[in-house]
């Protein structure tokens, strides 16, 4: 699997690909053997772990949006995708990782610094809390979500983190279109709109997805996000 590794970060031209496939395998292995004592990952396959976390987080490092962006927000990161296996491809960028699981994050910034990954910073709680915070609000120039919901949630649950100008890119799955529309209303009331839907290639062992870009075309209203649950419950 390193070979497969090595070749989607020729493909994407990051510098020094074998050392950083070789950093990333050695941060997943430590996830796997964490996952024995707390819950980051339903996977316990090393190969298919390979390619449902990193190969699948490299998937939206090829967007041009994503090549130009300086600050990057993973909300929901888990055990730490996609943000950290981007943030050891682009070293140059800052990542910050939320999750609301405390525990969770002091693994993934244990091994983080561990393996000298020095450009991710890990931040414990509530997406509807954190985005009201003056350091995080409206200020990223990307967020990106592996997270398990719908667009209408994470519309509301990513956007408010966003600059004006910026991308939200959500990882859904292949048939998500309908999903998408769906959210129609949400975009339209979080200043945002659906840049595209990019399907990409499904590769061996894994179901083909799609990633969602949405602009932030404006400044997130202060209504917005709800109070901790209601995005979830009671979708925009």
């Amino acid at each position: 699997m390193i070979n497969e590794l090595k070749k989607t970060l020729n493909n994407l031209n990051i510098e020094s690909p074998e050392e950083k496939a070789e950093k990333m395998l050695a941060y997943l292995d430590r996830i796997l053997e964490a996952n024995e004592s707390v819950n980051l990952t339903a996977i316990r396959d090393r190969e298919e772990a390979v390619r449902k976390h990193l190969l699948d987080s490299l998937s939206c490092a090829g967007q041009e949006e994503f090549g130009a962006a300086q600050t990057v927000v993973d909300v929901g990161t888990g055990g730490g995708f996609p943000g950290v296996p981007l943030a050891i491809a682009f070293p140059g960028k800052r990542f910050s990782l939320i999750d609301s699981l405390e525990k969770r994050l002091r693994i993934v910034a244990e091994i983080c610094q561990d393996l000298g990954i020095t450009n991710v910073e890990t931040f414990h709680g509530r997406a509807e809390d954190l985005a009201r915070e003056e350091d995080h609000r409206d200020y990223y120039d990307i967020c990106v979500s592996r997270a398990v919901a719908n667009m209408q949630t994470l519309c509301e649950l990513c956007l408010p983190f966003v600059k004006k100008g910026g991308r939200f890119i959500a990882y859904k799955g292949p048939e998500c279109v309908e999903e998408v529309k769906s959210a129609a209303k949400a975009m339209e009331e979080l200043d945002a709109r659906l840049v595209a839907i990019t399907p990409q290639p499904a590769a061996e062992g894994m179901d083909g997805h799609s990633l969602v870009l949405v602009e932030k075309t404006g400044v997130t209203d202060p209504r917005y996000p709800r109070k901790a649950g209601t995005p979830g419950r009671k979708p925009l």
